[in-house]
C-alpha cells in the first residue's frame, strides 16, 4: 500500500470546476486538475483494505460493489503514491481500454464501495485514474501490434466503448478486424451523446487513431441491416459481434406529444456535438435552446447533459422533473455500504441553473399553431399514481425527453437476423460466452444488457472479445 496512516493524516483533496459564468460561455471541458504531487497524497490515502471492494467483486449484475472492469485500484494507488506513474499506467490499461473516458464519464462506483466511503471520505479513485491515463497519452499513445496473425476475420457492428473495447482485444489478438459504423465518425454514445463539456473528442480521435495504427478497419456509413446486409458480414467474415447500444428511446405517449417542440434527448444532443465538432448536420431541423423555456423530463445522466446544453445555447429557463421521488441527501451506510446507494446526485449541470422538481408526471401538452407551450403535470405518491387535486402547468417552448431507453432497434439488423431477444427486448445471450441464438453472431454491451454505464459497456466489450477469441481459436489468452 501507500503510506499505512495516510488515510488518517490527508484529508480527501478532489479536482474543482471553472467557475459557472466562465464554463457556460464555451464546450470546452471544465475540470481543473490538482498538480502532481496532490494526486501522490491523495493515492496515499489508500488503505489496501482486505477485501478492497473499489476493485469489483467479478459479479455481472448491476449494482454490485466496485468497478465493473476490474481495475487493479489500491496497486496503481500506490504506483502513484511511489512516483512510479509509467507502471501505474500499464496497470491501468491492462484492465480498462479507456481510462481517459472512465477517468471523465463514469460515475465511479468504485468511490461508493471504498472503505473510506463509510465516512463520506473515500479515496479520490476516478481522478487519479484520469491523471494516469491522460499522463501517459501526453507521454504517447503507442499501438501494440500483434506479434502474429491468425488468418482469422471478425466484423463488428458498432463503434460504442463496447465494440471499441472488442475490436481493440481482437486485433491485438492477431484477429482481422472490421468496425461497421453507420455514422460519419466512431465513437457511439461517446462522440454523438456525451457533450463536449464533459468530454472533448480528441479522446475519442486518439484512440480510433491508435486502433487504426494496430490494424483496426472502420468502415464509415455502414448502416447494417439498411444500406449493408447482415448476411453479407455472416458471408465474409469469421464472427460477427453486435455492439449497436439500446438505442430505442422511452417515449411519452400523453395527449398533446405530437406538437413541435418536443424532442427525444438523443435527437438533441448529437445536434450539438457536430456543432462543435465542424461536422455537417444530420437530417431533420435544427433542434436549439436559445431564447426558450425548456423542459427537460427525466433525471438521470442523459437529463444532467440536456440541461447543460440547453444552458449553453441561451435557453432562458431550464427545468428538470423527475417522476420517483427525491431521494435522500444521504444514504444510509449500513444498509447500501459497498453497494451503489440511493441518493440524491446533483451533476455539474444542475449546479449551472436548473431548477429541479420530482415526484412530477406529465398528463397531456397543449400549445397553439402545432407549437407547445405548456406542460400540464401532477403530484405523483410513494407507488407513481397521480395526486387528486395536484395539477399544475409549466411554460414550454421546448421539451426534452430523456427518460432512458428501452431495448436496442429492432428494424433493419436485428430483424433481418431472426435474433432471439429477451423479455426486456434486448439480444439475448448469456454473459459466459456471449453468443447469441444465431451461429458465429455475438452481442455485448447495451444490445445485451440495456442501457447502462460506459464502464460496463469496456467490461462486455472485453469479454465479448476473449469469447469471440476462444470460438475462432479453441483457446484465448485474452483477459476476462
Amino acid at each position: 500500500m501507500g503510506k499505512i496512516t495516510g488515510f488518517l493524516e490527508y484529508e480527501r483533496e478532489d479536482r474543482d470546476y471553472e467557475p459557472v459564468a466562465e464554463r457556460l460561455r464555451h464546450w470546452r471541458e471544465f475540470v481543473l486538475p490538482l498538480p502532481e504531487t496532490e494526486y501522490a497524497t491523495q493515492a496515499a490515502r489508500c488503505m489496501n483494505c482486505g477485501v478492497p471492494y473499489c476493485m469489483g467483486t467479478g459479479a455481472v449484475a448491476p449494482g454490485t460493489p466496485g468497478c465493473p472492469v476490474n481495475n487493479q485500484i489500491p496497486d496503481w494507488n500506490d504506483l502513484v503514491y511511489q512516483g512510479n506513474w509509467d507502471e501505474a499506467a500499464r496497470n491501468l490499461h491492462s484492465t480498462n481500454n479507456f481510462p481517459e473516458v472512465t477517468g471523465r464519464i463514469c460515475p465511479a462506483p468504485c468511490e461508493a464501495s471504498c472503505t473510506l466511503n463509510i465516512e463520506e471520505n473515500p479515496v479520490t479513485i476516478k481522478s487519479i485514474e484520469c491523471a494516469i491515463a491522460d499522463r501517459a497519452i501526453a507521454q504517447g499513445l503507442k499501438p501494440e501490434r500483434p506479434t502474429t496473425r491468425t488468418g482469422r476475420t471478425v466484423a463488428i457492428v458498432g463503434s460504442g466503448p463496447a465494440g471499441m473495447a472488442c475490436a481493440q482485444q481482437l486485433a491485438r489478438a492477431g484477429h482481422e478486424v472490421h468496425v461497421y459504423e453507420r455514422w460519419a465518425k466512431a465513437g457511439g454514445l461517446l462522440r454523438y451523446g456525451i457533450p463536449d463539456f464533459k468530454m472533448e473528442k480528441i479522446h475519442v480521435d486518439r484512440r480510433v487513431a491508435q486502433m487504426a495504427a494496430e490494424g483496426v478497419v472502420f468502415h464509415y456509413g455502414a448502416h447494417v441491416g439498411v444500406n449493408l446486409p447482415a448476411e453479407q458480414l455472416l458471408k465474409d467474415h469469421d464472427a460477427v459481434v453486435l455492439t449497436g447500444g439500446a438505442e430505442k428511446p422511452r417515449d411519452l405517449p400523453v395527449p398533446g406529444r405530437e406538437l413541435d417542440g418536443i424532442h427525444f434527448a438523443m435527437d438533441f444532443l448529437p445536434q450539438q456535438n457536430r456543432r462543435v465538432s465542424g461536422e455537417p448536420a444530420a437530417d431533420g431541423e435544427p433542434i436549439l435552446a436559445g431564447g426558450k423555456h425548456v423542459v427537460v423530463i427525466g433525471g438521470g445522466d442523459t437529463g444532467s447533459d440536456c440541461i447543460g446544453t440547453s444552458l449553453r445555447q441561451g435557453a432562458l429557463s431550464v427545468t428538470n422533473f423527475e417522476i420517483l421521488p427525491q431521494p435522500p441527501l444521504h444514504e444510509n451506510k449500513p444498509l447500501t455500504w459497498p453497494n451503489w446507494p440511493l441518493k440524491l446526485r446533483t451533476s455539474s449541470s444542475h449546479e449551472e441553473g436548473a431548477e429541479r422538481d420530482f415526484a412530477v408526471t406529465t398528463t397531456h401538452f397543449s400549445g397553439s399553431n402545432g407549437a407547445v407551450q405548456t406542460l400540464h403535470c401532477m403530484r405523483v405518491d410513494d407507488k407513481i399514481e397521480p395526486i387528486p387535486g395536484s395539477g399544475f402547468k409549466v411554460k414550454a417552448d421546448l421539451v426534452l425527453l430523456a427518460m432512458g431507453f428501452v431495448h436496442p432497434v429492432h428494424d433493419g439488423m436485428v430483424n433481418s437476423l431472426g435474433l432471439k431477444l429477451d423479455r426486456r427486448g434486448n439480444v439475448a445471450a448469456s454473459t459466459d460466452d456471449y453468443r447469441t441464438s444465431l451461429d458465429k453472431v455475438f452481442v455485448a454491451g447495451d444490445m445485451r444488457r440495456g442501457q447502462s454505464l460506459v464502464v460496463w459497456a469496456i467490461r462486455e466489450g472485453r469479454q465479448a472479445a476473449h469469447a469471440v477469441d476462444k470460438y475462432l481459436m479453441g483457446s484465448t489468452l485474452l483477459p476476462r
